[in-house]
């Protein structure tokens, strides 16, 4: 039986729940399919902007009388946007659900866009943008992205830039919330304390008359090349992201990466830490990770080190790539990491908004719904030449760098070719 129920409004508009009988709250997420990467030049940044705006009022209700609503039921509300989706969520309890479903239903159907709101949060923005500027981790992940998607919607700062945020005019915004968002490019997920039936009553109530056409994508493909993209600034730490090409979301080789890339830098017993920190004392932070999209992704490894010693840090990841491409991993190290992922995935799962993020992203994505015995399976079924296969496929193309420190383009070009 299936751990989820989905239903299909009229108007194209999707439902997804997941009861959970032993909670009194219950997540609900309203998401968007759309993101950064969806927007055009001019338009940088609206996503994160428009999910700004749509908190602060809408025709009826002002932006005190929203925020007011949601802390007098001591609900948890917020959003998120993401290069391919916005989010908007609450976490409150299971009696409040019909009044925080009614403010997000309000909020996303009947924006005001108030001039004075619009030239505030504008400021909001701008703010936000100084703050990521300001942390060189940051920097260095935004020219790694910037970098290995060049030229591509993909790069474009989420956030957008000042010269964009600072040119959007009231009609670009209520243009690019008509063109994108709609009942057709939205799903409502909620995970907790919630009946199917009792849940699709209220949605249909709610979301039932928003009309609007088939909000589609124009995604276009993306091939790295070996490049460097340089933030000089004068730095105690270098900060370096180094990747290339990885998987979209939906490919099967997402299993046996998760567990490569539990080994190479996923905690503190991984390849990397242990190599790079515990031995050597070269760094404080050091990761792996991924990010997967509709038809592409990209892996890739930061790292924190004083400038001098970059050169070594450089080396000893080089060194990690092709031991584990070479080498592949040893039946210890797939059993250490199938027991991590195992152990990660039901803890989350223990959670309302986890498993209602699960639900949501998985059905604006297109994905399959996994149980969370479906995915360990997939995870337990991962052999250790599943993985030396990816590291071979993946870690042996061309490499992107992202950099924040005092260097010349000059210092680290060598570290990509």
């Amino acid at each position: 039986m299936a751990h989820y129920r989905l239903s299909t409004l009229g108007n194209g508009l999707r439902l997804i729940t997941e009861e959970m009988p032993a909670l009194r709250s219950v997540s609900v997420g309203c998401w968007v399919d759309t993101g950064a990467r969806d927007e055009r030049p001019n338009e940088a940044g609206a996503s994160h902007f428009l999910e700004h705006l749509l908190f602060k009022g809408t025709e009826e209700l002002s932006a005190r009388r929203i925020a007011e609503t949601f802390d007098g039921m001591g609900a948890e509300s917020n959003a998120f946007t993401s290069k391919e989706q916005t989010c908007y969520w609450a976490r409150l309890l299971d009696e409040d659900l019909p009044v925080g479903m009614r403010l997000l239903s309000e909020m996303l159907q009947r924006p005001a866009f108030r001039q004075n709101e619009i030239d505030s949060e504008r400021q909001v923005v701008f703010e936000e943008i100084n703050m990521r500027e300001d942390d060189p981790q940051d920097s260095a992940f935004e020219a790694f992205s910037r970098t290995v998607h060049d030229g591509h919607a993909l790069g474009r700062p989420v956030l957008g830039t000042r010269e964009s945020i600072g040119a959007m005019t009231r009609a670009d915004l209520d243009g690019y919330w008509r063109r994108r968002y709609g009942p057709d490019s939205m799903v409502v997920a909620l995970a907790g304390a919630v009946r199917h039936s009792e849940a699709r009553e209220l949605v249909e109530e709610l979301f039932g008359e928003w009309s609007g056409g088939e909000v589609g994508h124009s995604f276009s493909s993306n091939s790295p090349s070996a490049s460097v993209g340089l933030v000089e600034r004068d730095t105690e730490q270098a900060h370096l992201v180094l990747g290339g090409s990885g998987m979209d979301r939906s490919d099967e080789r997402r299993w046996a990466f998760g567990i490569l890339n539990l080994v190479l830098g996923g905690g503190m017993s991984s390849r990397l830490f242990t190599s790079i920190r515990e031995e050597r004392g070269l760094a404080y932070s050091i990761f792996s990770f991924s990010h997967s999209y509709a038809d592409s992704g990209v892996w890739g490894i930061y790292v924190g080190t004083t400038p001098r010693q970059t050169a070594e840090v450089m080396e000893l990841i080089d060194r990690q790539l092709s031991r584990i491409m070479d080498e592949g991993i040893t039946e210890a190290e797939l059993e250490k990491a199938r027991g991590a992922a195992r152990g990660a995935l039901a803890m989350a799962m223990e959670d309302s908004q986890s498993r209602m993020v699960h639900l949501g992203r998985d059905e604006i994505c297109g994905l399959e719904h996994y149980s969370m015995d479906e995915r360990l399976g997939r995870i337990l079924a991962v052999e250790r030449s599943d993985v030396t296969e990816v590291a071979r496929q993946l870690f042996s193309g061309p490499k992107t760098l992202g950099v924040v420190g005092p260097f010349a383009e000059s210092d680290v070009a060598g570290y990509v070719t």
